[in-house]
């Protein structure tokens, strides 16, 4: 029997345990699906936004994995400074794959950015999606004007949040203290804005198109910035995807006669004003880049400085010197992820990810036996959720190469056991279960769909309840 320990139960983990036992080779390969959270689906769970019910749906192909019969999902296991080390894990298992993401967002690294209502568009999907680390988390949605920085799909997502209805968001699993600070939010103007043009924006189509579906905002767009992309008057040489995303903008330019859509001209930046009528606008902006955080320590945020930006014939953008102020209470920073140091393993800071072999661990440029990576920390943060499924498929391949010498290795009968005798308390599949249905239950009682439980202490006690 091989014994492998998956540290990470999102996609890249699922997806390794289902190759794991899905191959022929080694027939008997049991999995320990480790997740520092009691709860399993990692970014499926914690980062998928609470009204794209259908990426969502993908738990239920995750789920079918994790109670294979030779899975076992132990969450409430920490791994890492604090917790279990790689020694221990190589003690109770004959391989560990790593598959722990990139825990961390990207910095734009200029003043201000740390001032009182400046945070991360990372930590803004945690609160809304009730992740136990961002319990207690409040962000100042009394304000008029947020301004996300950044153009792929995670500042979509936090744009279309912001601007959605919270009785739209009542159908969702959003958990109940976010969804009321939600339903009392005043913000009115959301911009969310990228220093290059719009033919490499990062979202994908399906998000963009999204945005023009709301019931109660309006998408405003700048004919003239779109011209300065020099994609933008002929789009065929793009690819799919960027090509359709000029398409769709190009539409909403056009629906303004060649003006500012919903802006009152001569309006001042970031002031209410003319427009369609509707509660919220959303402002796409291109070619801006962000140079200053404007506000104090005392009264926060109260706008971003940024420099108009041009093409600079390489496909990158180059500075003008002329510069636009946009009035907010809010900034939300969604410029990409990064991966952090795992304690124990050797770590790339250049790339953000686990130096390795087609998935086996590298230490001094040597494959380090019985320890691998997949996913964002082996290749960085790149690609979509399905992209994870051939990276795994690298790294078991490789594992299985191993599995002969690995699985010599004597191990102790019970790594459960000797879990807690470490201090570990981990929460079971029944215990995942338990709390699926105290989340159900507690939809139940608000008149709500499923709602997610958003802290530590509530998500294990409603593991334990009833445990014996």
């Amino acid at each position: 029997m091989l014994r492998v320990a998956v540290i990470g139960s999102g996609p890249s983990g699922v997806y390794t345990a289902q190759a794991l036992v899905g191959q022929e080779a080694v027939p008997d390969v049991e999995v320990y699906v480790l997740d520092r959270l009691p709860c399993p689906y990692g970014l499926v769970r914690y980062g998928v936004a609470p009204d794209h019910e259908k990426i969502k749906s993908l738990q239920h192909n995750l789920r079918t994995v994790l109670e294979h019969p030779r899975v076992r999902f132990l969450g409430n296991v920490d791994v890492g400074a604090g917790g279990l080390d790689p020694r221990e894990l190589r003690r109770l298992f004959h391989a560990v794959v790593y598959c722990v993401g990139a825990a961390t967002d990207r910095h734009l690294g200029i003043p201000g950015e740390e001032l009182p209502g400046s945070h991360s568009a990372t930590g803004f999907v945690s609160w809304y999606s009730a992740h136990p680390d961002a319990a207690g988390d409040s962000f100042p949605l009394a304000a008029r004007s947020a301004v996300v920085i950044g153009v792929g799909n995670v500042a979509v997502d936090v744009a279309r949040v912001l601007a959605r209805g919270a009785d739209e968001l009542a159908r969702t699993d959003v958990p109940q203290a976010a969804l009321g600070a939600l339903a009392e939010s005043r913000i009115e103007e959301v911009w969310m804005v990228g220093r290059r043009g719009p033919s490499q924006a990062k979202f994908t189509t399906k998000e963009l198109r999204e945005l023009g579906t709301l019931p109660g905002a309006d998408v405003v767009v700048r004919p003239e910035e779109l011209a300065l992309d020099p994609a933008y008057g002929d789009s065929a040489g793009l690819p799919a995807v960027n090509r359709r995303n000029v398409e769709v903008l190009r539409g909403w330019a056009g629906q303004a006669g060649g003006e500012v859509r919903g802006e009152a001209e001569g309006a001042e930046v970031g002031a209410p004003g003319g427009g369609y009528g509707k509660r919220r606008r959303i402002h796409l902006r291109f070619f801006l880049r962000p140079v200053e955080i404007l506000g104090d320590p005392v009264s926060g945020v109260r706008g971003v400085r940024f420099e108009r930006t041009v093409p600079d014939g390489s496909g990158g953008v180059m500075g003008t010197g002329q510069y636009e102020e946009i009035a907010a209470q809010l900034v939300l920073r969604s410029v990409g992820y990064k991966g952090t140091p795992q304690p124990g393993l050797p770590f790339d800071a250049a790339t953000g990810t686990v130096p390795h072999a087609e998935g086996r661990v590298l230490r001094d440029g040597a494959p380090s036996p019985g320890e691998y990576v997949a996913g964002w920390i082996k290749r960085g943060p790149t690609g979509v959720i399905g992209t994870n499924r051939p990276c795994a498929k690298q790294t078991v391949a490789a594992l299985l190469a191993d599995a002969e010498a690995l699985a010599r290795r004597p191990l102790p009968d019970d790594p459960v056991a000797e879990l807690r005798r470490a201090g570990q308390r981990p929460v079971r599949w029944p215990g995942w279960l338990r709390i699926e249905a105290a989340e159900a239950a507690l939809g139940r009682e608000l008149g709500r769909t499923t709602v997610k439980i958003a802290d530590w202490p509530g998500l294990l006690v409603a593991a334990a309840d009833g445990e014996r």
